[in-house]
C-alpha cells in the first residue's frame, strides 16, 4: 500500500478518463440533481435515490486511492467535479465533501496503514461523514475547545458537544476533536482526532437546526457522553499528531467552498442572464439596458477571477506547497464574489428577486454561508496576514 508522502502527491486519474468522467458528472448533474433540488428543498435531505445514484457514479471516492477502492483523482480534479456538482444545489457537494476534502483528506496524511485500510474503502462506498471540531464556545479557537479524550484501558472515554456539525443527522462517523492534555501545548498537540461511529453508547445527534439556506444540507449538534472509543480509533494511534492531519485537510474543505461557492455563481449567473434576456421592460428585453448588462459584466469577472485562483491554488496543492496562505485566500476571494453575484442576480431580477417564486431568492439564501464555514471571511484574513507576516521574519 502506498505511504502518506505518495498518498498527499497522486499523479489522479488518467486525464482521457477524467474528461469522460466530467462528461458523464455534467450530465448527472443536469439530468438528476437539478430535478431533484425541488423535492430536496421540500423534504430538507437528499431523496434516498439520489444518495444511491450518487453513490452508483463513485462520488463518494472521487479522492481516495485507488488501492483502497476509490477513483484517485489529485486535487484539481476533486476540485473541478465539486466546482460542476456546485451548479445544483448545494445539498449536494455538501453531502459529499465532508468525506472527500476532510475525513479521507485527513485519514491519507495522519491515518496509520491499518485505519486506511478499514476507513476508507467504507468512506469510498457511501458511508457518510462528519467533521467534529466547533463547539459552542469555540470554533476556530482550538485553545478553547473542551470536550475531552481520558485514556482508559484499551479506550478513550469522550465527552463534550460538537456545534453547527454539517452532515451529522445522516452520519455514520464523525472525526471527532477532543482535548488529551489539560494544559495547551506548542502547535495543538493538546488536541487529538477520533474516528468515531455514531451509534457507539453515549453517542446523540441534536435535531437539525433551522437554517436561512441550504436546504438539504443538514447540521447538528453532536452529543458526546461517555463515550467509550477504541483506542485504535485515534487518528495516527499518537496523541496530538491527528488533529495537525485533520487541520492540513482544512487546506482542502477551504478550496472545496472555494469550488462551492464559484460553481454556484456560475449558475445564479446562468439564471439572471436568461431572465434578463426574457423580461422586458418599455418594450424591449432588460439585457438590452446597460446597468443590467454592468452586473452581468461584473459577475462574470468576478467567475472568472475565482476559476482562476482555484485552478491556481489546486495545481499548488497538487505540487505540495504550503497552502494556508493559498487555500484561505481562494476561500476568502470565492465565498465574497459568490456572494456579490448573488446580491448582483437577485437585483438584475428586480422584484420578483425579492419573491420565493422565482430561484433568485433561493440563490441569495443559500450563497451567504459560503463565507462562514471552513472558517469565516475574517479568520481567513487573519490567516494570510499572518503567513504573509511571518514570510518577513516577524513574530505574530
Amino acid at each position: 500500500m502506498p505511504d502518506s508522502v505518495t498518498l498527499a502527491r497522486a499523479t489522479g486519474m488518467d486525464p482521457e478518463v477524467f474528461e469522460a468522467f466530467l462528461e458523464q458528472l455534467q450530465r448527472f448533474v443536469r439530468e438528476r440533481l437539478v430535478p431533484a433540488e425541488e423535492q430536496t428543498i421540500a423534504d430538507n435531505r437528499v431523496p434516498d435515490d439520489i444518495l444511491r445514484d450518487m453513490r452508483e457514479l463513485g462520488l463518494f471516492g472521487l479522492t481516495t486511492p485507488e488501492a483502497y477502492g476509490g477513483a484517485g483523482m489529485n486535487t484539481s480534479q476533486y476540485l473541478e467535479s465539486m466546482r460542476i456538482i456546485s451548479w445544483a444545489a448545494p445539498a449536494f457537494r455538501s453531502l459529499l465533501s465532508i468525506n472527500l476534502g476532510m475525513v479521507t483528506s485527513a485519514l491519507m496524511k495522519g491515518g496509520t496503514e491499518e485505519q486506511r485500510e478499514h476507513w476508507l474503502p467504507k468512506l469510498s462506498g457511501g458511508m457518510i461523514a462528519s467533521f467534529g471540531l466547533t463547539e459552542p464556545d469555540s470554533g476556530s479557537d482550538s485553545a478553547n475547545l473542551r470536550t475531552s479524550a481520558v485514556k482508559d484501558g484499551d479506550d478513550y472515554v469522550l465527552n463534550g458537544t460538537k456545534r453547527y456539525i454539517t452532515n451529522a443527522p445522516v452520519a455514520d462517523v464523525v472525526l471527532v476533536m477532543a482535548r488529551t492534555s489539560k494544559e495547551n501545548l506548542p502547535k495543538n498537540a493538546h488536541i487529538s482526532a477520533f474516528l468515531v461511529p455514531t451509534d457507539l453508547p453515549g453517542m446523540s445527534i441534536g435535531s437539525p437546526d433551522g437554517k436561512m439556506g441550504q436546504a438539504g444540507s443538514l447540521i447538528a449538534d453532536v452529543i458526546l457522553e461517555d463515550v467509550r472509543v477504541p483506542a485504535q480509533n485515534l487518528l495516527g494511534l499518537e496523541e496530538g499528531k491527528g488533529f495537525r492531519a485533520a487541520m492540513q485537510s482544512l487546506n482542502a474543505g477551504r478550496l472545496s467552498v472555494a469550488a462551492g461557492s464559484i460553481g454556484y455563481a456560475a449558475r445564479m449567473l446562468d439564471s439572471g442572464l436568461r431572465y434578463a434576456m426574457e423580461r422586458k421592460a418599455f418594450g424591449e428585453p432588460i439585457a438590452n439596458f446597460q446597468l443590467i448588462q454592468a452586473m452581468l459584466a461584473d459577475s462574470k469577472a468576478d467567475i472568472y477571477a475565482g476559476e482562476c485562483m482555484l485552478r491556481d491554488a489546486c495545481a499548488r496543492h497538487d505540487a505540495g506547497e504550503d497552502m494556508r496562505m493559498l487555500a484561505a485566500a481562494t476561500k476568502m476571494f470565492c465565498s465574497e464574489a459568490c456572494g456579490r453575484v448573488a446580491d448582483r442576480i437577485v437585483q438584475v431580477y428586480g422584484g420578483a428577486g425579492y419573491l420565493k417564486e422565482y430561484e433568485a431568492e433561493r440563490f441569495f439564501r443559500d450563497a451567504r454561508i459560503y463565507r462562514i464555514y471552513e472558517g469565516t471571511t475574517q479568520i481567513q484574513q487573519l490567516i494570510i496576514a499572518r503567513q504573509m507576516l511571518r514570510a518577513e521574519g516577524h513574530d505574530t
